[in-house]
């Protein structure tokens, strides 16, 4: 069974972390939240989030993908995290998948991995870090995948679940939610 860590930090867009989580779930997918400080993580708008485990713990663990939902300062805090970094890298080097939404696809930029690779985000994200974004939903460009923001975020999720498990399963949830 496939299975995906999402990190979460305070201030982090909750329509994106929970669609994510959400809909992965539905494809039977084995999702793991993890707070980067042990704590519930008070998301953009107020909601609360109880994550399945603190970072240093899911991090014991390997993954075959790692999705980073946006928000700030949520996406901010992902960016900072030294332990984080060091993992997408070597994810991304050994060519696992890693997915960043809205404001988190910053995180990949500062990390080297989106050099010579088309991404999208929320926009102005990554302009003001010299990346062109581009104007679609969700890009994918060899095993990184990025989406714009909230609301791409089923799309987003729906393309993780056909990278991880097949169209057949992504239709399947798809048909599922009545789009």
């Amino acid at each position: 069974m496939a299975s995906v860590l999402i990190p979460l930090a305070q201030g982090c867009e909750e329509l994106e972390a929970v669609t994510v989580i959400d809909l992965l779930r539905r494809a039977g997918v084995t999702v793991t939240t993890a707070s980067l400080d042990s704590d519930n993580i008070t998301a953009s708008r107020g909601v609360v989030l109880v994550p399945d485990t603190d970072l240093d713990s899911a991090l014991q663990q390997e993954y075959d993908m790692i999705a980073l939902p946006g928000g700030l300062p949520g996406a901010d805090h992902l960016d900072k995290d030294l332990r984080l970094r060091e993992r997408l890298i070597s994810m991304a080097t050994s060519g696992k998948p890693i997915a960043a939404i809205c404001a988190a696809p910053k995180v990949f930029a500062n990390a080297g991995l989106l050099n010579n690779k088309k991404a999208t985000c929320y926009p102005g994200v990554l302009d003001a870090l010299g990346f062109v974004s581009e104007g679609t939903a969700v890009v994918e460009d060899g095993n990184i995948i990025t989406s714009r923001g909230p609301g791409t975020a089923m799309d987003f999720a729906l393309t993780l679940i056909e990278k991880l498990v097949g169209k057949v399963k992504r239709d399947e949830v798809e048909k599922g939610l009545v789009r």
